[in-house]
């Protein structure tokens, strides 16, 4: 077993930049079931933005918005609309974390800094990756609160999905840019490649793409980085780039126990999924051989399933959440499968070949 070289506890949590925070509190809450559990803004004290944060099970998402023009938040938002930000780490150590980040080619975004109140202190630092995103490291071991200092209780329930916590998070980065992305997680971060994709494994009669998973903190983490690769007409990779404005997050994987209940319950309160066509679930038996679950209920649904050599798992991925044709959300449930759908990958690029062609951005 190899050493791990950069401890990491866990995805802490993931902050977006929003237009409006409020309004993303209410959607996360109402139509995938988290909970809005903190706030910061200017009632508290915090005169530029305001964050609200959500949670269902082991899942945090934190959202920022301005409430200035001006703000650097503005910025971000103004070249790539609603996005990801920000992937946050909990650590042991956070000056240790971005002195040996930093000293192994990480570039810096905030140093060390404390934030404190009556409950104790939590210790931040950030660098940057990709385009305008960034890693922060946290710890709160000398915190008694629930999330950072200076924020207050907001107690609005939702209705649990059956959403667990984040299994992968997956990064585009321009054409040529893939290896030397792997390069800095492998030599900043300590991961290490579990697998990779080519243009033969992911591609369709009109375009293709090249990925690459990396993976750390003993296994804990898990980041697929994609890029394009050269097709007849422009790739899912490609779109993204363009209406991003750059590299940027393209998705994030939640982890469910029950894809069939969550699935059938996200769909009802108007999730909407990208759907595979019927001739999909002919060949499903023989090439996933037996499975627990019904097969016309996952073709109801537009549920797929892979095998690996260590179990199965079954995946679907939602259409963009925004406006642009960016942020994602894929629900997928493993029955020991380490993998990640390489069985599925032509069926499901063709599905968003479908809606590219709807958007005239193929």
């Amino acid at each position: 077993m190899t050493q791990d070289t950069f401890p990491i506890r866990r995805i802490d949590h993931i902050r977006f930049y929003v237009g409006n925070a409020r309004q993303s509190a209410f959607f996360y809450r109402h139509l995938l079931g988290f909970s809005v559990s903190q706030f910061h803004g200017l009632e508290t004290g915090l005169k530029h933005e305001v964050d609200y944060l959500v949670e269902q099970n082991k899942i945090r998402f934190l959202f920022s918005a301005p409430v200035r023009p001006g703000h650097p938040i503005a910025e971000q938002l103004a070249v790539h609309g609603d996005h990801v930000q920000d992937i946050a780490f909990e650590v042991d150590d956070v000056d240790w974390s971005f002195n040996t980040a930093v000293a192994r080619g990480a570039t810096p975004a905030r140093e060390p800094f404390t934030l404190s109140d009556e409950q104790g202190e939590v210790r931040l630092a950030s660098i940057k990756i990709y385009g305008d995103t960034i890693h922060t490291f946290i710890n709160r071991d000398k915190f008694k609160g629930h999330f950072l200092p200076r924020f207050v209780s907001r107690e609005e329930p939702g209705v649990p999905a059956g959403l667990i916590e984040v299994d992968h998070c997956v990064g585009n980065v321009e054409l040529g840019a893939m290896n030397h992305w792997v390069q800095w997680y492998q030599d900043v971060l300590g991961f290490t490649q579990l697998m990779s994709f080519d243009d033969k494994d992911i591609s369709t009669e009109y375009t293709a793409l090249m990925s690459k998973v990396m993976s750390g903190g003993d296994g804990r983490v898990k980041f697929p980085i994609n890029e394009p690769a050269e097709g007849k007409k422009k790739s899912q990779i490609d779109e993204f780039l363009e209406f991003f404005g750059g590299p940027g997050v393209q998705h994030i994987a939640l982890r469910t126990d029950d894809i069939v209940g969550t699935v059938s319950e996200l769909r009802r309160r108007g999730l909407q999924f990208l759907r595979v066509p019927k001739t999909y679930y002919d060949d499903l038996p023989a090439r996933v051989g037996k499975i627990d679950e019904d097969l016309e209920e996952l073709q109801d649904l537009g549920v797929l399933v892979d095998r690996d050599d260590e179990g199965y798992l079954l995946q679907i991925f939602s259409k963009p959440i925004t406006d642009r044709p960016t942020l994602f959300f894929e629900i997928i449930e493993r029955k020991g499968a380490k993998s990640f759908g390489k069985g599925n990958f032509k069926a499901l690029f063709e599905a968003i070949e479908r809606e590219q062609a709807v958007r005239g951005t193929l």
